[in-house]
């Protein structure tokens, strides 16, 4: 009996030791885990697998953008429009040119995005502060000051502005993970562009000029331009004496409203609150070479809107100018 007890109590004494021994093995381990960078890495982790990464080449170089970004930073009138146009609401973006701080035709969607200063000096501390996983900017805009953005998040900028709205929008969409979306966007313009050509047809033959009115200036806006890509693409032909070379615009004096004249004319004011543009554009009309131009005497000179047909300069403005042109032109 003492026998039989004796090698009992020492069969379960033997087990306590060797299950303390694996439970203290296994606390051992846990421990290297946590205290060293040499342990194994466990099976699941919140780390983005290297096919989350994907690598876009933009204007200053090579960024790395992490899985789909959700909260975006914009620095570009144009860039933000794309944004909207795929369905994304930025965290923060640049005000718009005019607006307070967003354009009428987007203020709606804008409801509750922050606003992060201008294109021309975006705020730092205010971009830091909202934590974004991804910045988007332009090189012609916001060059000096990358280091500053890169060093907060994965920066992608584009190139330049004005008329190249569309290889922006292609570069956006592919830096937030919806290339396959933006190449619709684009080719659903490109194919309303195609129909509105197609059926203008005779009436593409009449010369169209564009003219801005500033404070103290007067601008003949040419094909480098929001407005001059898009009638390139429309067929919209331009009068000869507009064919100006190295420029995007040519400012002009009153004395030289005659070469604005044209079968149709297209005229908008940038106007920022202070009056001086619309000053300008009520001097200009009520000159008497503006009065005396065919075009307007032949009431084909048509007041658009400036956000709309160029300060904008993004896919859903260049839908809107596109729609109204439709109406203008009389097609169905």
């Amino acid at each position: 009996m003492f026998h039989l007890l004796k090698k009992k109590m020492t069969w379960t004494a033997t087990t306590m030791l060797l299950t303390l021994a694996v439970v203290v093995s296994g606390c051992g381990q846990a421990g290297s885990n946590n205290s060293n960078g040499n342990a194994a890495a466990p099976e699941q982790s919140d780390a983005p697998k290297t096919e989350d990464v994907r690598v876009i080449t933009h204007a200053m170089g090579d960024a790395k953008v992490e899985g789909t970004p959700a909260r975006i930073v914009v620095l570009t009138n144009e860039g933000t429009e794309a944004l909207l146009a795929l369905g994304i609401k930025p965290v923060g973006a640049v005000k718009s040119w005019t607006g307070d701080p967003w354009y009428e035709h987007i203020k709606a969607d804008m409801e509750g995005v922050t606003e992060v200063g201008e294109e021309s000096q975006p705020n730092m501390e205010l971009i830091a502060s909202l934590k974004p996983d991804l910045i988007i900017g332009n090189k012609l805009r916001q060059e000096k000051v990358y280091d500053q953005l890169a060093a907060i998040a994965p920066t992608v900028f584009s190139e330049t502005l004005r008329g190249a709205w569309q290889s922006n929008f292609l570069l956006y969409a592919d830096a937030i993970g919806k290339k396959a979306e933006g190449e619709e966007v684009i080719a659903d313009y490109d194919s309303r562009a195609a129909d509105f050509k197609s059926k203008a047809g005779d009436k593409l033959n009449q010369k169209v000029s564009v003219v801005r009115f500033m404070a103290g200036k007067t601008r003949i806006y040419l094909d480098d331009t929001f407005t001059g890509i898009a009638f390139s693409k429309l067929g919209i032909t331009r009068p000869d004496n507009q064919k100006y070379k190295d420029t995007f615009v040519e400012e002009i004096t009153k004395e030289r409203l005659p070469e604005v004249d044209a079968d149709m004319l297209f005229y908008f004011t940038y106007e920022t609150g202070d009056g001086k543009g619309t000053a300008m554009e009520e001097e200009m009309l009520k000159d008497p070479l503006w009065q005396s131009l065919q075009v307007v005497k032949n009431n084909k000179a048509i007041r658009v809107s400036d956000a709309i047909w160029n300060t904008a300069g993004g896919v859903i403005a260049a839908n809107l100018m596109l729609d109204e042109l439709y109406k203008i032109y009389e097609i169905q």
